[in-house]
């Protein structure tokens, strides 16, 4: 398959990777904002290889099952949700049950997230993409105490990225709705807005029937949902910019400006104290440590000039 046009800003662009458990997406590896030099999707995308690499080997030896990334980072009602280990909400996120599971995912990752990174920004789109696999696993939590619905058990486990790959073609459609993609199975060409209906009204479906995976298709919609309304008010991840690393260190100057400020302060209130005591008493009323006071204010005061 051709993809000769990977500008985001056209209305018509070729290739779409399949859906499986994630979907996919169209376009290409456009840059938006870096980190270390790599756009945020491409850090992403090299993490859940590596996760999914690392799990293979480590829940597949005699002696390391136990300490395997899918043991203590899959999310699940009993360790997450009552036992509160709530780092499951985004550990759960860079795992998956197999190949064609990360497979799918990525490829909706790959296509799709360079265009919301370019809107977004790096930051913010890190953000976007984190919370919108947490409030797949939320949306999964809140139905599961629904009766009947889901049939989803303390135990009932919860990985993957396809939450956060929904909210990526929940925000794709509401910022490119009219560009065109393709299906590869079946390959049927459709707008990104029909696609994307396409995909969370099975996922509805899904939760509806009460299929085998109906946890995973309410996680799906979780992050579509709040895909959608982020973007629909993108000033509510306004505070991700706080966090570059320039802010961070002009947070911590400005802590350590602050502190010094008030130990001067306070150093200089003790001085003025001991003077007014040797004009009320003379100089042979001081301590020990209060003449070392003054005597380091007066050399200080010295080296200043």
């Amino acid at each position: 398959m051709a993809w000769q046009d990977r500008d985001y800003n056209q209305e018509t662009m070729g290739g779409f990777g399949g859906r499986g458990r994630g979907g996919g997406g169209a376009g290409g590896p456009g840059i938006g904002g870096r980190l270390g030099g790599a756009s945020v999707v491409m850090w992403l995308l090299g993490i859940n290889a590596v996760v999914f690499l690392l799990d293979g080997v480590l829940s597949s030896g005699a002696r390391t099952q136990g300490i395997s990334p899918y043991e203590w980072g899959n999310f699940n009602l009993e360790q997450g949700v009552y036992g509160l280990q709530l780092w499951r909400v985004v550990t759960y996120q860079f795992l998956h049950h197999g190949f064609m599971h990360v497979l799918f995912n990525m490829i909706g990752l790959y296509f799709f997230g360079p265009m919301l990174e370019k809107w977004w920004g790096s930051r913010r789109f890190l953000a976007f993409y984190l919370l919108c696999g947490v409030s797949g696993a939320a949306l999964m939590t809140l139905l599961s105490f629904v009766p009947g619905l889901l049939m989803v058990g303390p135990e009932t486990t919860l990985v993957g990225a396809s939450g956060s790959v929904f909210g990526i073609l929940a925000g794709a459609a509401v910022l490119f709705p009219h560009m065109r993609v393709m299906l590869l199975f079946p390959p049927i060409p459709m707008s990104m807005r029909m696609m994307a209906l396409l995909f969370m009204g099975l996922a509805f479906l899904s939760v509806m029937a009460g299929t085998p995976n109906a946890g995973g298709e309410a996680a799906h919609l979780g992050g579509a949902l709040l895909g959608f309304l982020l973007v629909k008010n993108a000033r509510w991840l306004d505070w991700a910019d706080r966090f570059s690393p320039s802010a961070i260190q002009a947070g911590v100057n400005k802590g350590r400006f602050e502190r010094k400020k008030k130990h001067k302060a306070a150093g200089q209130d003790e001085v003025n104290r001991i003077l007014d005591k040797v004009r009320e008493q003379g100089i042979a009323s001081l301590t020990r440590k209060e003449k070392n006071t003054l005597n380091e204010e007066t050399e200080r005061q010295n080296r200043a000039g």
